[in-house]
């Protein structure tokens, strides 16, 4: 089921996202990598188990968009509700402090959704979300989501499911900050990221690999500390990073160091 572009797009760029650190001229938007992709919602977790004429029918309610690279999608406290499905590509969800410093909550990829929380409570987005790639996106208004969740049993549930989820990380993400040093919260978000990467042999190929400014944000401390305890685990052969992947070569060995000071 392949679609042409529809014809709502927003091109200019407002004054809230230039102040949440995005910046013109990163690297431009390379058209054969998104024009390929197919304009289909099957791949979207929330829709698994639907019909096709279901799905078809979600599919004429929504928008579709390329975004390049480091191109804001929402913006932190935006008064929107939209909400959005990543069909190729990568987007990062972060919020900006007023220094300019990006605290990052995590990244999302191909079958993921954001911006429900503002289409089911109403109030400002919690956080930005901008393109980590290029990346094709489609939306559809709060209005329209909500009406979703009414018709569509199978989708209200999933994401249900998918808030508890998120729940269920950030309760766990506190508890690391809390009580984990630096060193452990590092090899928690490996962990973490390995969980959602292909596996090879008893280890997993992360790709691309994050940047050690991407870690730090995620846990809260700085670049310098990420490069020490990366250096410190290649050193010992739990991790080799080349190529621009991140091979954890043993996941259950870096799973038992973390395992020593949390008891899970």
């Amino acid at each position: 089921m392949t679609h042409v572009l529809a014809t709502r797009t927003e091109e200019g760029t407002s004054l809230a996202f230039r102040e949440s650190g995005w910046r013109r001229g990163r690297r431009p938007m390379e058209r054969s990598e998104i024009a390929v992709v197919p304009h289909t919602l099957s791949g979207i977790a929330i829709f698994a188990g639907l019909t096709p004429k279901a799905l078809e029918a979600i599919h004429q309610r929504c928008s579709w968009r390329r975004y390049v690279a480091g191109e804001p999608i929402v913006g932190y406290l935006d008064s929107s509700d939209d909400v959005f499905f990543v069909t190729a590509g990568e987007v990062s969800v972060t919020i900006y402090s007023l220094a300019g410093k990006a605290v990052s909550f995590r990244t999302l990829g191909p079958g993921d959704m954001f911006g429900e929380y503002a289409a089911i409570d109403g109030e400002p987005r919690s956080a930005s979300v901008e393109a980590r790639s290029t990346c094709l996106v489609a939306s559809m208004s709060g209005k329209e989501f909500r009406k979703l969740l009414e018709t569509q049993p199978v989708v209200a549930c999933a994401v249900l499911k998918g808030l508890v989820r998120n729940a269920r990380g950030l309760t766990k993400r506190i508890y690391e900050f809390s009580t984990l040093a630096v060193n452990n919260r590092i090899q928690a978000e490996l962990l973490r990221l390995a969980s959602l990467a292909p596996r090879e042999g008893k280890g997993a190929r992360i790709q691309p690999a994050p940047t050690h400014a991407e870690i730090a944000s995620r846990i809260s401390t700085h670049r310098e500390a990420v490069t020490r305890e990366l250096n410190r685990l290649a050193k010992i052969g739990v991790i080799v990073r080349r190529n621009g992947t991140l091979l954890v070569r043993d996941l259950d060995r870096l799973a038992a160091m973390l395992h020593e000071m949390t008891g899970e």
